[in-house]
């Protein structure tokens, strides 16, 4: 019995704790999204619109455009992102020398604000910026980065160089985690580099994979804001994303077009997810 009811302070305890926070979730997030999903089936000035708005948004070319920029933007830069931040960090793992500076090298641009991010965009892919005028000092033609096919490019560059040292860590400490003696009883088996890397470290990555998977694609939808303060609400057509669209569906005040977008947005990120999730739970 004193064991039960110690058991229940235990419990009360640990709500009383989260009682805060879950109520911050409630009032900042789940009851202004539930009235997302009200105004998603009304008209913008009131009343019952049915599915009208999401027909409106589906049918239109500018959402149209901005989905497939944006589901291309996240399959270009997802691959990339993560084999590049796991190479680096299983490089990390082998040096003893100076890999404290290295790690702070790869977050310093998590510490740079967005504003002096744009700037240095500006003074490097201006068409009278730094990288032009290496180009002609090489004789050879510059372009107009940012209004061009090449925009789409000197994003991907952007977001994956602002989220590379993030990444690295993350894979650093799932790194951390797998026990050397796996590694020491593979060397007396004579396994190879890339029999540990294929048999021992990506199977005993699973779990931190999944996370960094998952916040990698939430990350993509956060550079939208450099792409806006360079290029405006309406940039080069292959970086016009969805956070352009609803940017501009908000200026106009289209509160039922962006209700509905969201809620469409939100159904994809939950299902992309939740299939995530799935697929890693039966290969478990």
């Amino acid at each position: 019995m004193r064991r039960r009811k110690r058991c229940g302070k235990r419990h009360s305890a640990v709500w009383l704790f989260l009682l805060p926070e879950m109520i911050g979730v409630l009032i900042f997030y789940l009851i202004p999204f539930a009235d997302v999903v009200r105004r998603s089936f009304s008209r913008a000035m009131g009343g019952f619109n049915g599915l009208d708005n999401y027909r409106q948004v589906l049918s239109n070319p500018a959402f149209q455009l901005a989905a497939g920029n944006t589901l291309k933007f996240v399959a270009v830069c997802l691959p990339l992102l993560l084999s590049l931040s796991l190479g680096i960090a299983i490089m990390l793992q082998k040096i003893i020398c100076g890999k404290q500076l290295l790690k702070s090298m790869y977050l310093l641009p998590l510490a740079i604000p967005a504003a002096s991010v744009v700037l240095l965009w500006k003074l490097v892919f201006h068409p009278q910026g730094l990288l032009n005028a290496l180009l002609h000092a090489l004789h050879l033609s510059g372009t107009d980065w940012m209004n061009t096919g090449t925009a789409f490019g000197v994003l991907v560059f952007t977001y994956i160089w602002k989220n590379l040292g993030y990444d690295v860590i993350l894979w650093t400490a799932g790194l951390s985690a797998i026990p050397k003696s796996i590694y020491e009883a593979a060397d007396v088996d004579g396994a190879g580099e890339w029999a540990k890397l294929w048999r021992i470290t990506l199977p005993n990555l699973r779990p931190t994979a999944f996370t960094i998977l998952v916040l990698s694609v939430l990350n993509t939808f956060k550079v939208f804001r450099e792409a806006y303060l360079v290029a405006g609400s309406y940039p080069q057509e292959s970086i016009y994303l969805l956070q352009h669209v609803f940017n501009n569906w908000f200026q106009d005040l289209s509160v039922d077009k962006m209700s509905a977008g969201s809620v469409l947005l939100a159904l994809v990120v939950l299902g992309f997810v939740l299939l995530l999730q799935r697929s890693w739970d039966k290969e478990d």
